[in-house]
């Protein structure tokens, strides 16, 4: 494992899970008015029958306008953010350390497709187990009525450790949505450092550092996790299906 004179801190691990987070946390502030919307509008399709509330995801957001309650789209997102975080820090961190001792122990100089699927779905759920009460909070406070949401402590106090726990199971099978899409990621990345290196007159394997470009990573990421989102659609329906309503 790489470490910096004899420390054992993996810096390279934890340089990249610690950039994946941070743009998590934009990623999540940003778009979490839309997530909140989506996140109500699937809360009550499944806990309403006959006659809905909402046909779609903008009568949410005329609701929050209607009842002068706008910045109540943003209800939990302190919660949210800080298992975004928490969760993007410990899957890339995990994905990056699982894959290097892979290697190591291997012997391998790259991570086949089946071996990037398995190190990617542990570092998953190694995730999920840690941040599932942080993720089961944020979607009650999101499912709450506009201005009454509570604190974290307060959220989490309504039941029982247990409860705080809901959906896990659900949440470990969801982690191959993640999974498909870093191998994806790292299958494309590795392919166009390669084809780099070939152009700069060196070979295939070369050890020297190639870095993506930020609009190759952009778009790598948009691609992969098409990818990953269309493979696992079905899947995530039918989860979402069997789920509380508590759930995104």
């Amino acid at each position: 494992m790489a470490g910096d004179g004899g420390s054992g801190v993996d810096w390279e691990s934890l340089a990249e899970a610690t950039s994946g987070a941070i743009g998590a946390l934009v990623s999540t502030t940003v778009l979490y008015p839309l997530d909140t919307c989506k996140t109500k509008f699937q809360a009550e399709l499944q806990t309403h029958q006959g006659t809905h509330k909402y046909r779609n995801l903008s009568d949410v957001f005329w609701e929050a306008i209607r009842k002068r309650q706008l910045l109540s789209l943003y209800q939990g997102l302190n919660t949210k953010n800080i298992q975004s975080f928490i969760s993007s820090f410990f899957y890339f961190y995990g994905y990056s350390y699982f894959k290097r001792l892979y290697l190591e122990k291997s012997g391998a100089k790259s991570v086949g497709t089946t071996a990037n699927l398995l190190v990617a779905a542990a570092a998953g759920a190694c995730t999920v187990i840690v941040t599932q009460p942080l993720d089961t909070a944020a979607s009650r406070m999101q499912t709450s009525a506009f201005g009454k949401s509570k604190g974290l402590r307060e959220t989490l106090a309504e039941g029982t450790w247990m409860e705080a726990f809901d959906g896990l199971g659900i949440s470990i099978i969801l982690t191959c949505n993640p999974s498909i899409q870093y191998t994806v990621f790292d299958q494309l990345k590795q392919r166009i450092i390669q084809r780099q290196r070939r152009k700069n007159g060196g070979s295939a394997d070369d050890n020297s550092r190639v870095a993506l470009s930020a609009f190759s990573a952009f778009l790598l990421g948009a691609v992969s996790k098409s990818i990953a989102t269309v493979l696992t659609y079905p899947l995530i329906r039918s989860v979402q299906g069997d789920d509380s309503g508590c759930r995104p």
